[in-house]
């Protein structure tokens, strides 16, 4: 737009000089003219009266002079032609300079436009360029971290392989103490089997063959009978006698086991299906545990240490034979004892 208007300022210049050219010779081939002719009247005034040849010169010259002033009025209409067309070209220069202008105008609206995208655009630019510097401080910081991650893992590696040897040297401990503790309690089942026998036998010499007293696996079963009457958990003359009894073979047999074994007789006391409902047993539950208590506490008066003695009542849920008969109620009614070791 620039080198444009400068064109247009060089284009008027250029017509300007030469109009004022042509405006100037004709005022001097005006003015020469009237030179000229004044000089020529002078001559004349002066040679008019005899001097023909002169005049006849003077004619030529004045038909010379027309000549040239005809040629001069000429090159006038030319120039007025030649000025008209430059004022018509000036007047279009003019508009097309007016035209220009307007295209500059709008040329630089539009520049400054594109100037102000072209700053939006520098502005993200930089945006763009300080999350790349930013992403890659991140990647850079992760890297740090995947690496660190790395060390840690290969050191936990090495720690989990520590780990899984000794977890093999205890495994191997741990079979080793296992076959040990196994053996042991092998042999202190053993052990406590040999004395639950001697007591078994003990009291099948000191009770004798009662049909109320029997074995059913490792457990001495006395009929209710034997120690209570129906319905009551107070021990009979009866059933002191039997347990003083038991008393002495239990004695007897406890200097014998070693102190390591941990022992104890549990005294259970069970009831058939019948059920009680009175302000001492409000339930088979109450019967059958005070049964249990009467017992432990008998043996307790005769000497067996309290630590080795455990009661439990089972009321009518534990049942030797299933039916509501005369004779299932019976053997169902009773007191377990077993040697056990706690």
């Amino acid at each position: 737009m620039v080198a444009l208007a400068r064109r247009q300022r060089e284009r008027q210049s250029h017509y300007w000089p030469g109009f004022v050219d042509a405006m100037a010779t004709l005022l001097l081939v005006i003015i020469f003219l009237l030179t000229v002719f004044m000089v020529v009247q002078f001559i004349l005034a002066r040679e008019i009266t005899g001097q023909d040849t002169v005049l006849s010169q003077l004619r030529s010259q004045i038909a010379e002079l027309s000549e040239l002033l005809a040629l001069e009025r000429s090159d006038r209409t030319n120039l007025e032609a030649t000025l008209a067309a430059l004022t018509d070209d000036l007047e279009s220069a003019k508009s097309e300079n007016e035209r220009l202008m307007s295209l500059y105008a709008a040329e630089q609206e539009r520049a400054e436009d594109a100037g102000g995208t072209i700053g939006s655009l520098r502005s993200a630019l930089e945006e763009e360029k300080q999350m790349r510097a930013e992403a890659l401080a991140r990647v850079d910081l992760l890297n740090q971290q995947i690496a660190a991650l790395r060390r840690q893992l290969a050191a936990l590696e090495a720690a989990l392989e520590a780990a899984e040897e000794r977890d093999r040297v205890s495994r191997a401990q741990i079979v080793d103490l296992g076959q040990r503790l196994n053996a042991a309690l092998a042999q202190r089942v053993q052990q406590l089997a040999r004395y639950r026998s001697e007591f078994f036998g003990k009291l099948r010499e000191i009770l004798g063959q009662r049909s109320d007293i029997r074995i059913v696996g490792d457990r001495f079963v006395f009929q209710a009978e034997v120690f209570f009457a129906k319905g009551e958990a107070a021990i009979n003359p009866e059933g002191r006698r039997e347990l003083d009894k038991l008393a002495e073979a239990l004695l007897d047999l406890q200097d014998d086991i070693p102190a390591d074994l941990n022992w104890v007789l549990r005294v259970d006391g069970h009831t058939d299906v019948d059920p009680i409902s009175t302000p001492a047993f409000p339930s088979n539950w109450e019967l059958s545990a005070a049964r249990a208590i009467s017992v432990v506490r008998y043996l307790m008066s005769k000497g067996v240490p309290p630590d080795r003695l455990v009661a439990a009542g089972f009321g009518e849920y534990q049942p030797l034979e299933p039916g509501d008969s005369e004779d299932a109620k019976r053997r169902n009614r009773r007191i377990e004892l077993k040697l056990t070791e706690r």
